[in-house]
């Protein structure tokens, strides 16, 4: 049975001028606008369903959408009318009324800028000379039309928060896309009449843009796209399409998913809708943590303690509360953990969506000895199952063609088609991040682009670091100490020689000199990445990680 007790409110003082000051301005919503009963009267279809956490403004439409409910006629009353408040282009006029800060974070975050998606399309071209700077998608103002700006308005610039939003009311999650506010929070539960919002997030809301590029949606929960050579397997039983037509298998999803948990579950709204304008990535942005659940050491705080920029959770909390309750909270950024229940012998996570318990194992010191030779080694190092990996691609620009442009929204000349090939959905190679981690690495580009303003075919060979959310209980020593894979440097056969450790790759080498699956060579060869300072294993680190004495 779960337990759902509502928050006893151990600071009335502060909770009361909260709820006072909610009243006040839904009173003076009210009074400025109207009742709203006039809209209703020709809109009563689209009167608020008691779910919606706006239920409290039901007859102030005005407060939201604008217009004029006292008007007589349709145009006076549709004058200045919102019709989607929670697209970017409208939120400062509608949602920032009570949601100032969020919107203005949303605003200037990566989720609408896109500034590292810009940043590092421009440094692959050859455009900036690294994958940082004011790269800024918002609205389409900032792109210019040179090849790769053009590449961000054919092909990349769909996921921005402030794409209007498509695809609403329909089954295809994968092609949902922009909408701003919407784009998280439409709840898709209850049908029909006035759209519903909602603060439980569903993973539907995340998979239509975060099942590109890094894959992650797809990742987490079990899919990997395959090219079509897959379907000539003897076995095609755990293959399907997705709604947008890509090929995908079903193989080991996350332990997490597995377990239940959303992605709500472990993001928190400071790393989602948060001040993000200072960083250049978006896992830079990321709050949460491994540890912060397994092996958090950080002080606990209790109610009394209480971000401000996060009173409005206190409600959420799904079990009893007292002013000596203690909150887990993140290193990064101090947010607490409410959905985690702290007890005396051990932790457990009310799942926001699923609901119900589900314990939080600790980190055991017998797997993660602190031996001062493991310190930089990411979590994901070791618990990362599998990564989506593609081996080969071109990318070519066909001046004769007509594609959709994401920042002018209509047709214009020119189009970008690509060829891939070398699809693998194995575990990945490791490297150094930006940061001095130990983190996997998949190929961002590797092979070419084409385009008329280029002097020829320009050959990249650039990788990315991930967080695959594929996690696993953990891969064992020679997992990585004895893989050619894991190393970096390729399928093949790796062997101590009589003067040293030697490799044969598997695969052909191409214009660089390095095999096509390689990120580094024994030799001291090496790809570029697309963050600043990350790198792969030099070669006396990849010797000293060769050398070292594993378990049998």
């Amino acid at each position: 049975m779960r337990l759902m007790t509502k928050v006893h409110r151990v600071r009335p003082s502060r909770r009361a001028v909260g709820s006072v000051k909610a009243l006040l301005l839904i009173a003076a919503l009210l009074l400025t606008f109207g009742a709203g009963a006039d809209c209703l009267s020709c809109h009563e279809d689209h009167a608020l369903h008691p779910a919606d956490p706006h239920y409290g403004l039901a007859e102030s439409c005005a407060s939201c959408h604008g217009g004029d409910p006292t008007a007589t006629s349709l145009p006076r009353a549709h004058s200045r009318l919102i019709g989607a408040p929670g697209e970017l282009s409208n939120a400062s006029r509608a949602c920032a009324g009570c949601h100032t800060q969020e919107v203005i974070h949303v605003l200037s975050g990566l989720m609408h800028t896109g500034r590292g998606m810009v940043n590092v399309t421009r440094f692959t071209f050859g455009e900036t000379p690294h994958p940082e700077g004011l790269g800024d998608l918002s609205f389409g103002a900032r792109l210019g039309d040179s090849p790769a700006d053009s590449l961000l308005r054919k092909r990349c610039a769909s996921c921005h928060l402030g794409q209007p939003r498509h695809q609403i009311g329909t089954d295809d999650p994968i092609g949902s896309r922009g909408g701003g506010c919407l784009a998280c929070h439409l709840s898709t539960e209850h049908g029909g009449g006035h759209p519903v919002l909602t603060r439980r997030v569903r993973d539907e809301s995340c998979i239509g843009c975060h099942s590109r590029s890094g894959r992650i949606a797809l990742s987490y929960a079990g899919l990997a796209e395959v090219d079509d050579d897959a379907l000539h397997r003897p076995d095609t039983s755990r293959l399907g399409y997705l709604p947008d037509g890509r090929l995908v298998e079903r193989i080991a999803a996350d332990l997490h998913h597995t377990a239940g948990l959303a992605c709500i579950d472990c993001h928190t709204k400071r790393d989602v809708m948060g001040p993000t304008s200072g960083f250049a990535h978006g896992s830079d942005a990321v709050d949460i943590q491994c540890q912060d659940c397994h092996a958090n050491e950080q002080s606990r705080i209790t109610v009394q303690d209480w971000p401000q920029d996060l009173e409005g959770l206190l409600d959420a909390i799904p079990y009893r509360v007292t002013d000596r309750t203690e909150f887990l909270v993140t290193e990064r950024r101090g947010t607490p953990l409410w959905h985690i229940e702290v007890g005396p012998n051990e932790k457990l996570l009310h799942r926001k969506i699923l609901g119900e318990r589900v314990r939080i194992p600790p980190m055991s010191a017998t797997h993660h000895p602190d031996d001062g030779h493991h310190d930089r080694l990411a979590c994901s190092a070791c618990h990362s199952g599998w990564a989506p990996q593609c081996y080969g691609c071109h990318m070519e620009y066909d001046p004769n063609q007509e594609q959709w442009d994401h920042a002018r929204r209509e047709f214009t000349p020119g189009a970008w088609i690509d060829e891939r090939w070398g699809i693998r959905n194995e575990q990945p190679p490791l490297g150094i991040d930006g940061h001095g981690r130990i983190v996997p690495f998949i190929p961002g580009m590797i092979r070419s682009i084409d385009h008329s303003e280029l002097a020829g075919p320009r050959f990249r060979r650039l990788f990315a670091p991930i967080a695959p959310h594929t996690t696993v209980r953990g891969l064992d020593c020679a997992a990585c100490h004895r893989s050619s894979v894991a190393l970096g440097l390729g399928r093949g056969q790796l062997r101590r020689g009589t003067a040293g450790w030697e490799f044969e790759p598997a695969r052909p080498l191409l214009e660089d000199g390095m095999p096509d699956d390689a990120f580094v060579t024994l030799d001291g060869k090496a790809g570029e990445t697309t963050r600043r300072h990350a790198r792969g294993f030099e070669p006396e680190e990849l010797l000293r990680i060769l050398d070292a004495a594993i378990p049998e």
